[in-house]
């Protein structure tokens, strides 16, 4: 990449305030030339870092210096052009800040983009950057961009620093990117990962998780099938052996009583203004008792171990990357709930694995884009973007 970075025209309300040259990427990276929207979750030196509320800013003083991973983009040639809206402290998955907007989804006009990472997203969708960050703790990166019909990527747990990151619950916290061309992704990827040299995709087994295509409407379910059969000549269906609601509430248990840990003391003391779902969610984290989590932190395990063994021998599981299209931002607060949970059924599987995940804009639902969220064994990051790289290119050689 090379050329000269010039600000975009914010069209679909993705950034926070205007777009701005917040820093310019090193003219010799493998990233020169291309534009970053980063996650209003990460420093960046000289700015404050909002986490989508206003009351949380007016406590902070500017960044003195960059994230990791902004930095290590900065370094590799990317250019931050803003900021891009996240739902507040990151605990949504619909991408509708009561503060600072809902950004347009332009794939689907109507509908929400997708959080927490929605400006992300809705930039990258948008072709007002090339690329963005996001952070993913149950879906935040991987819903957006199924809803926005983008690839997207979630690290494994622990394999990029969150260090200059607002957290939310940081045994399930993560770093990720969104892209429009797959070896754009890998790129930065690589550049975050801190890796220098990927090697060529080997072959990889597919396999779709039966207790996730259980869980879907049939419709979804057929759809990742139809794509299981593009990538791999036959639909092979594995078992997990886990009951998915369990599983949620495993996940739903550690994160609720971490998201307290990070941040009730704050919401305690000085009562900020929070949207609606934000706020409700925050009462029932105030609730968690320690003692709750022994038992979730029990099936967590035999959730990783469960995923570890079906990717021991290279192989990657399918799932939807969300229960379905995405949704219109004016429904009751109970429709909204039921399809957030029915989505973190899924998205809690890589979760509670720490497994990388790369989404793949193959789907449709309802005619609206729908992306396959494709589970690689953990830390094995850079395989999985390779083969997912691999993977496209065949596809759109195929494609008449």
């Amino acid at each position: 990449m090379s050329g000269t970075v010039e600000l975009p025209v914010d069209t679909v309300g993705a950034f926070v305030g205007a777009p701005a040259m917040l820093a310019i990427g090193a003219s010799d990276g493998t990233l020169s030339g291309t534009s970053l929207g980063v996650k209003d979750l990460f420093d960046i030196a000289g700015t404050v870092t909002r986490a989508g509320n206003p009351d949380f800013a007016a406590g902070r003083a500017p960044a003195r210096r960059h994230a990791s991973a902004v930095a290590r983009l900065i370094e590799a040639g990317a250019t931050v052009v803003g900021r891009t809206i996240s739902d507040e402290l990151a605990f949504s998955l619909s991408g509708t800040n009561v503060h600072d907007g809902q950004p347009i989804n332009v794939a689907a006009p109507d509908r929400v983009p997708g959080g927490s990472s929605a400006g992300s997203a809705a930039a990258v969708a948008a072709g007002l950057v090339d690329l963005a960050l996001g952070t993913d703790t149950g879906g935040s990166v991987r819903v957006p961009a199924s809803y926005c019909g983008i690839l997207g990527w979630r690290s494994s747990h622990g394999r990029v620093s969150v260090d200059g990151v607002v957290p939310l619950a940081p045994s399930f916290d993560t770093v990720g990117l969104f892209a429009r061309e797959p070896k754009l992704l890998l790129a930065a990827a690589m550049a975050v990962l801190g890796e220098s040299t990927s090697s060529p995709s080997a072959e990889h087994a597919v396999r779709v998780v039966g207790e996730a295509s259980a869980a879907v409407d049939p419709a979804v379910a057929e759809e990742i099938d139809r794509v299981a059969h593009l990538l791999g000549g036959s639909v092979d269906h594995a078992y997990l052996g886990v009951d998915l609601g369990a599983a949620l509430d495993a996940f739903r248990t550690r994160q609720l009583w971490e998201a307290w840990a990070a941040h009730g003391a704050w919401i305690s003391s000085t009562a900020p203004r929070l949207g609606p779902g934000i706020a409700s969610r925050f009462s029932a984290a105030s609730h968690v008792t320690e003692d709750q989590l022994p038992a979730a932190d029990a099936v967590r395990a035999d959730v990783a171990a469960a995923v570890r063994a079906a990717t021991s021998d290279g192989g990657i599981l399918l799932v939807p990357a969300a229960a379905g299209a995405a949704p219109l931002p004016h429904g009751s607060g109970a429709v909204h709930e039921e399809t957030r949970i029915r989505t973190l059924r899924l998205t809690c599987i890589a979760g509670l694995a720490g497994a990388p995940v790369v989404v793949l804009p193959l789907c449709r639902h309802e005619g609206f884009p729908l992306g396959v969220a494709a589970i690689g064994a953990p830390g094995d990051d850079v395989a999985l973007l390779a083969w997912a790289v691999t993977t496209i290119d065949r596809l759109e050689k195929e494609t008449p």
